[in-house]
């Protein structure tokens, strides 16, 4: 973890950071497990932590954050100029709290659906190979 994300983490108030490192952990492993994937780059964006697929290339970025002015939630940004949101909410229209197109939002009070949350991880980091798939 380089040190500006380093920093970000440490800032969380300790609940949040255990929820936020649940998170990038989900990430991660998603990642490690998704096929043409590879090694995620770990920087910050807008000053969130952001996850990139530099090397590959194959999918779209994703931030994860927690806002002190809506300190009951973290949230899982993507890209709103793709079809990311539309796609998640498409798959699991009831499971998510969608923020318009551009984030899925976790009450700090619930657990994180992993299951469903690893599908749209994949899907993000996959963004670019599967759109190239399906225009053929």
């Amino acid at each position: 973890m380089n040190s500006l994300v380093k920093q970000k983490f440490q800032s969380y108030p300790e609940n949040i950071r255990e929820r936020m490192f649940a998170l990038r952990e989900l990430i991660f492993d998603v990642a490690k497990n998704t096929d043409g994937v590879g090694e995620l780059e770990e920087t910050l964006k807008w000053g969130e932590p952001a996850y990139l697929t530099s090397k590959t290339k194959s999918g779209s970025t994703i931030r994860i954050d927690w806002k002190p002015k809506k300190s009951d939630q973290l949230a899982l940004y993507v890209n709103c100029k793709t079809s990311l949101a539309a796609e998640f909410k498409s798959l699991f229209p009831t499971k998510f709290i969608y923020e318009d197109n551009r984030a899925i939002v976790f009450p700090i009070n619930k657990p994180l659906p992993k299951k469903e949350l690893r599908i749209c991880i994949a899907i993000a980091l996959r963004y670019h190979i599967d759109k190239k798939m399906k225009r053929g």
